[in-house]
């Protein structure tokens, strides 16, 4: 039989007509309902004890900071107080003896040298009787930061109708100029400053990059735009030849400016991802992140554009890796057990820091961390919590201080035995970097985690988390977690 065909307008034939469709579509499959566990209230008890005891501390301190006459807003109890002469504040001259190059530079030799350690009494007496400041930069909108940029423009201006060439007075964030503070737990940027000259040869590159910096994230800037670090990069790939050299530069344009690196709107590409008891508002849209797939939600580089954020969790989940952060959201470890699961992929990235702090801050939950039993691991655990020496100057909003090591953690292999073919030996390098890590300062103030860190170096046996695999593909989220919570076992 022919298949039948269109009349057209003018009474014509048309082409055959599409076969008429009797299947009707599928129904869209089940949603996966996970429910909470039966034994939630017996997991999580001592986590809720931990959860009660920071929202007291952070009340007590609180009302300490108004019984003082400062400020009782939740940030006081990262700030320096009076011992730190913000950014802002306009900049004592400094002879440098050491060369622009080196001194301004935060990438030479930082994971080598050791950082020194100051008290906050110490900071204080150097503060009266040197004149010494901590730089620390404050949060900006895009007006102050333009106007910071045309200060900047202004000064080059004068140098250079008074014929003297120009240089820029730049923060030095060489390895030399890092201070770890034990009361705040974190690193902070020295006082040391250097200069980078136009006039000098070995200088005027470096000029003429930072100055082409400024310029381009004036443009960004007026605009009410973000761009990438790349898209920056390629403006003027002449001059910077490589992306490191204009990347590299950002640091030294927040610090001049007294901005968080983030007010640049200069951003780096997603690479964090979260996942479950949290919703919150991003430029306008509601984010819930239980309903975003089983890959969660990418954190954005925009956490300023970030608002209301709500959660029931109990506790914060910061995973090293994505394989074991992929495993607790297809289990939905999430709604077995109230948290919020977080992931920067490996070595942490600014935005996903950032998220962090910010709502640890606002929700005041623990945050428990689980990462591969190597120095590594613990390296990128004191990131989170100290910050990083290349960007010491943002710490206060870069940090999280008080992360509980919850795994994987040496003592762990002994304890759940872990099987011989799933330890791995250390390498030279890897013990090396062990050894380092029992010098630094926020390292040795926690003796529990000098401890573990000693019992690697001694047995020179390290274990990736998915090494827990061995006893089951989701031993880790079944039986392991539940125990390790149950027990309340971190540090």
């Amino acid at each position: 039989m022919p298949p039948k065909r269109a009349r057209t307008s003018s009474g014509g034939v048309g082409p055959p007509l599409p076969p008429s469709s009797s299947k009707k579509k599928p129904p869209p499959p089940p949603k996966r309902v996970v429910k909470i566990a039966d034994d939630a209230d017996l997991v999580l008890a001592q986590c809720r004890k931990l959860r009660d005891a920071l929202r007291k501390k952070a009340h007590d301190t609180s009302l300490t900071a108004s019984a003082a006459g400062g400020n009782s807003d939740d940030d006081d109890e990262w700030a320096l107080d009076e011992v730190v002469s913000k950014a802002t504040t306009k900049p004592k001259t400094v002879v440098s003896t050491t060369k622009s190059s080196s001194t301004t530079d935060g990438s030479s030799n930082n994971t080598k040298a050791k950082t020194q350690q100051l008290s906050l009494s110490e900071l204080k007496s150097a503060t009266s009787t040197d004149g010494k400041t901590i730089v620390e930069v404050v949060e900006m909108n895009s007006t102050e930061v333009m106007e910071g940029i045309e200060n900047v423009a202004i000064k080059i201006a004068q140098q250079v109708l008074s014929k003297q060439g120009f240089q820029l007075d730049i923060p030095s964030r060489g390895a030399s100029n890092q201070i770890y503070v034990p009361e705040l737990d974190r690193i902070v940027l020295g006082d040391k400053r250097g200069t980078r000259s136009f006039l000098n040869v070995k200088e005027s590159r470096k000029a003429a990059i930072t100055t082409r910096c400024l310029q381009l994230i004036h443009a960004v800037l007026i605009k009410r735009i973000h761009i990438t670090k790349r898209d920056l990069f390629y403006t003027d790939v002449k001059l910077f030849v490589d992306q490191s050299e204009s990347d590299g530069v950002l640091d030294d344009v927040a610090t001049m400016i007294g901005c968080t690196r983030s007010n640049l709107h200069v951003v780096a590409s997603d690479k964090g991802l979260v996942v479950g008891r949290i919703s919150f508002y991003e430029d306008g849209d509601f984010i819930d992140c239980t309903k975003m797939g089983v890959g969660g939600k990418a954190i954005p580089p925009y956490i300023d554009k970030i608002e209301n954020i709500e959660s029931d969790a109990e506790f914060i989940l910061l995973v090293e890796k994505e394989a074991a952060y992929m495993r607790m959201a297809e289990d939905r470890f999430y709604q077995r057990y109230p948290c919020i699961v977080i992931t920067a992929k490996g070595q942490p990235d600014v935005a996903t820091r950032m998220f962090l702090s910010r709502i640890t801050a606002e929700l005041k939950i623990p945050v428990l961390a689980l990462v591969d039993s190597d120095p590594y691991g613990l390296k990128i655990l004191s990131v989170y919590m100290s910050g990083s020496k290349n960007m010491s100057y943002d710490s206060a909003s870069l940090t999280t201080p008080d992360i509980k090591w919850l795994g994987l953690r040496p003592s762990d292999l002994n304890r759940y035995d872990l099987p011989e073919q799933c330890r791995l030996k250390m390498t030279e390098n890897d013990i090396k970097t062990g050894k380092e890590l029992l010098q630094e300062a926020f390292i040795t103030q926690n003796p529990l985690w000098v401890k573990e860190l000693q019992r690697m170096v001694k047995t020179k046996e390290k274990a990736e988390i998915q090494a827990l695999s061995s006893f089951g593909f989701q031993y880790v989220t079944e039986v392991y977690l539940p125990r390790k919570l149950r027990e309340g076992d971190w540090i």
